[in-house]
């Protein structure tokens, strides 16, 4: 099936009317890009990442604008007047709206541009020197005979792809040798947990803020073939709900892990130690350069002695015990 993407041109300032005139005329499913919602989203969230990638934000820059899709049919033109014409009584309505253009392109695209076409982009990872992150739906030649790590990479929250993840697959490629107890502060995909498991780990336990993680985790763990009696994906917040933190603490864990950022490291330092059975390993991730010290400091200001520091790119990767 062909589609055809109509894009209307709007402003920040009218981009919600717009939004609300569109469903109220059936359109309900469509994409706004707005730099001004991007950038509000970012200081929403800073302290889920130290950085945004320079060339995202260059995309987004000046963008006001929604997308939606209808079928590529000889209506779709009459689709296109009808809403240009409605949507400029918005104009009329709301006069000291600033609404931008609000000019209506199309251009075709088919099925399979926007719903299979990202698949390409995504081929087997060998990180380490065990290690196999694999697309789900390839089945790779793997001489090596590599441990595979399925993941949905069109999941959010962690493909292997990034340097902290990967800084933290190694690591625990050295640290473990069978039987442990693991646990993942911001497992988000599961990622982790999944590469201590197939490495050999009894048992890992990922936890997350979001809701929407635990589920991604569990689809993931089915695609490795890990069950509830190894993989337990869990939501809560170990930081500022301490009858959780206690909660999950109990038993200890041999492997403690966060790849997340240092702004969330920093005030986790304090609860780590919580988790850590005697001769355990903390290994954290997803720290810049530019933060390290700060880091460093806050871990010893917890009682963990630092055993370890790679790098990769611009970022770092900790090991500690306590």
């Amino acid at each position: 099936m062909q589609w055809i993407e109509l894009t209307i041109a709007t402003a920040p300032a009218g981009i919600e009317l717009v939004a609300a005139r569109l469903t109220a005329l059936g359109f309900d499913s469509f994409i706004m890009d707005d730099q001004q919602e991007f950038h509000d989203f970012l200081e929403q969230n800073r302290q889920y990442w130290d950085y945004v990638d320079e060339e995202l934000e260059q995309q987004m820059a000046g963008i006001s604008q929604i997308r939606l899709y209808v079928e590529d049919t000889p209506q779709a033109v009459e689709t296109a007047s009808f809403l240009s014409e409605q949507l400029s009584l918005l104009r009329r309505q709301f006069p000291a709206v600033d609404f931008g253009p609000l000019t209506v392109s199309a251009a075709g695209c088919r099925d399979e541009d926007w719903e299979n076409s990202w698949k390409q982009y995504y081929q087997p990872l060998p990180i380490g020197e065990k290690l196999l992150v694999v697309p789900q739906w390839l089945h790779p030649e793997n001489p090596e005979g590599r441990v595979e790590v399925r993941l949905d990479p069109g999941m959010i929250f962690g493909t292997g792809a990034h340097a902290s993840t990967q800084m933290c697959m190694k690591a625990l490629e050295q640290c473990i040798h069978g039987g442990e107890r693991v646990i993942d502060l911001g497992s988000g995909s599961g990622i982790l947990s999944f590469t201590a498991l197939l490495l050999g780990a009894a048992t890992a336990t990922g936890v997350d803020i979001d809701p929407k993680a635990e589920d991604i985790a569990r689809e993931n763990a089915a695609m490795n073939g890990l069950d509830g009696s190894r993989f337990t994906a869990v939501t809560g917040n170990v930081i500022d709900d301490q009858a959780r933190m206690e909660e999950l603490a109990q038993g200890g864990y041999d492997v403690v892990l966060a790849n997340i950022v240092a702004d969330v490291i920093i005030p986790l330092a304090p609860v780590v130690p919580h988790f850590l059975r005697k001769g355990g390993v903390f290994l954290c991730s997803g720290v810049l350069n530019v933060r390290l010290d700060e880091v460093k400091a806050a871990l010893e200001a917890a009682g963990l002695t630092i055993t370890g520091c790679n790098q990769m790119d611009d970022w770092c990767q900790l090991s500690a015990t306590c």
